[in-house]
């Protein structure tokens, strides 16, 4: 089969098209004939820094694709259906840039009728999101229509991928919506996600904005750049609110004012999938299945998420796109 491989770390130059055997599924597994791979931000900072074993590595940890084979205690009738896949490549070596990857079962969810490049998008970004969203003890356990009912979240960064669905599925689950931007183009796709509100950080006061929505502040903050936004979240947050930090933009490490937070009884929650419990990630799965049925869950600029889609021996331009912060979600078609 067709395989994007690397044996040493580096940059998207060690990413190299080559010619794999196909993975054989074992007992509790799947094999997923690949459609589309989804690109996101771990995939490359993983390349760049962790280096294989003596097997060659694929990338890429979301995608969408067919069953074409089963391995023991798995039900044959699986073959043939279609699925999304997350983590395809968490302490694995067969990731989702190929023809085929091998998967346990229950990291293949049925997909339905609903397109590919949707089943690549969901994965990490949207497993985040409802983590980020579910993480604090008066945040739901499980999202739901109603389930966030009567509080205001605040998505900051509401044009990038996990910004993204965080705003469609906190709308899901009946949230007030507020997000920040950087640009009136952004903005533009932040309201087609969902957002009812949306501030331009650039040009405005976001906390007396944010205040001005929720003048009793907000009870969830899906934060992009903890550095960055360290005093606004202070100023913007309601007593016992959550502040769910799921990536470093803006730089590795941060500062809070102790007592302010401290009054507020605020929760810092930072929040890594891969390691995140089993039963969450699980309770993930479940709500966005439930929301993917629904038609609460969608792709495309008209949803506030661009497509940039490369061909499979163009990985490593996708990976380099990634690294570039490309505005919109990054989809490698495996056929092509």
């Amino acid at each position: 089969m067709r395989a994007i491989t690397y044996r040493e770390s580096g940059g998207p130059e060690v990413l190299q098209l080559t010619d794999q055997p196909v993975p054989e599924p074992g007992p509790g597994e799947v094999r997923v004939a690949l459609a589309f791979s989804g690109v996101n931000p771990t995939d490359w900072k993983r390349r760049s820094t962790a280096a294989p074993g003596d097997e060659p590595q694929t990338p890429n940890q979301d995608g969408a694709g067919t069953v074409d084979a089963v391995g023991e205690g798995v039900d044959p009738a699986r073959v043939g259906e279609r699925v999304w896949v997350w983590e395809a490549a968490w302490e694995r070596r067969w990731g989702t840039a190929a023809e085929h990857t091998v998967v346990r079962a229950e990291q293949a969810v049925p997909l339905g009728d609903h397109p590919f490049e949707l089943g690549a998008a969901l994965g990490i970004p949207f497993m985040t999101a409802h983590r980020c969203l579910t993480v604090a003890e008066h945040l739901p356990r499980r999202l739901e229509p109603g389930a966030l009912a009567g509080r205001t979240v605040l998505v900051q960064g509401g044009a990038g991928a996990v910004g993204n669905a965080a705003i469609q599925l906190a709308r899901w689950a009946g949230a007030t919506v507020v997000t920040t931007v950087s640009s009136p183009e952004k903005a533009a796709l932040a309201r087609a996600a969902g957002a009812q509100h949306v501030v331009d950080y650039k040009k405005e006061d976001v906390a007396a904005r944010v205040r001005e929505i929720a003048p009793d502040g907000v009870q969830a903050v899906v934060e992009v750049s903890i550095r960055a936004n360290a005093e606004v979240d202070t100023e913007v947050v309601a007593q016992h609110a959550s502040i769910a930090i799921y990536a470093d933009d803006g730089g590795p490490e941060f500062s809070a004012p102790t007592r302010a937070f401290m009054a507020l009884n605020t929760r810092f929650q930072f929040v890594l999938v891969y390691t995140a419990p089993a039963e969450a990630k699980a309770q993930a799965v479940a709500d966005i299945t439930t929301a993917l049925a629904a038609g609460a869950i969608r792709v495309g600029e008209d949803a506030g998420l661009p497509l940039h889609t490369y061909p499979l021996d163009a990985t490593a331009a996708a990976h380099q796109a990634v690294q570039d912060a490309a505005v919109g979600k990054v989809l490698v078609d495996v056929t092509a």
